[in-house]
């Protein structure tokens, strides 16, 4: 496989699932729709607990000082948490969404734009999308891109069933905001150490909980807002390996 293999499934997903909504989207009820998503947010807990288990890799506990891998993970969650909510990620992506789709709705008014511009703000706007591609470009595994595929899919059948092809052609920006970010998890697999990548692979595992929650309607947590821990944990762990 290559970097970007990942990416690339999840654009096939969307135009699939939304060629598909085009056609039967309508004949699948609210109800099935939310089985699969319960489904899927089990599905997540497994993807959670994969990246979890970088937290007992004895290359990881190795390189750092007994006991100060909890503590790498702990306080690049509480930085990330202070950091994400004092610029206020979770926040600013939302608005940002409600500001473009209210934008394009007033200039096209149609049901093209608006399938196109609400697809490609719920595909592309989340945890999900930056930290499966990063993954990806990392070649730590597609694991969460698949899921986030198989999300997508299902989500584009049901919104192209009443907005029509704009959903499937919302794939487009999609790609290129997913692939700028396997760019960025290629440069971070390049200068990083593997204890580095498996610090924020267990960083990354804790976010993953959180979407399984969000998913499963257990908890709203605003995941957005600890986007900065991934950045954190690295960084941490290096200070831990060389000066501690």
């Amino acid at each position: 496989m290559f970097p970007g293999i990942g990416t690339v499934l999840n654009i096939l997903t969307i135009v699939i699932g939304g060629t598909l909504g085009v056609f039967i989207g309508a004949k699948i009820s609210e109800k099935l729709r939310n089985l699969i998503t319960d489904v899927l947010g089990c599905v997540t807990i497994i993807s959670a607990a994969d990246a979890l288990s970088a937290y007992w890799d004895p290359q990881l506990q190795q390189a750092l000082p007994r006991g100060w891998v909890i503590l790498i993970v702990v306080f690049s969650l509480l930085a990330g948490a202070l950091i994400g909510s004092a610029i206020g990620i979770e926040d600013r992506l939302e608005n940002f969404g409600t500001k473009l789709k209210v934008r394009f709705s007033k200039d096209g008014g149609s049901n093209f734009v608006e399938g196109f511009v609400s697809a490609s703000l719920i595909f592309a706007i989340g945890p999900l999308a930056i930290l499966g591609s990063i993954s990806d470009g990392m070649g730590t595994g597609i694991d969460q891109l698949i899921l986030k595929s198989t999300l997508d899919g299902f989500t584009s059948l049901a919104f192209a069933a009443s907005l029509g092809w704009g959903v499937a052609l919302s794939s487009i920006p999609v790609g290129i905001y997913q692939f700028a970010w396997t760019a960025i998890g290629l440069f971070l697999g390049a200068i990083l150490a593997n204890y580095q990548v498996l610090a924020m692979t267990a960083v990354g595992g804790i976010l993953l909980v959180g979407i399984a929650l969000r998913l499963l309607k257990l908890k709203q947590i605003a995941v957005g807002n600890l986007l900065p821990a991934l950045a954190l944990a690295p960084v941490l762990a290096l200070v831990a390996h060389q000066f501690v």
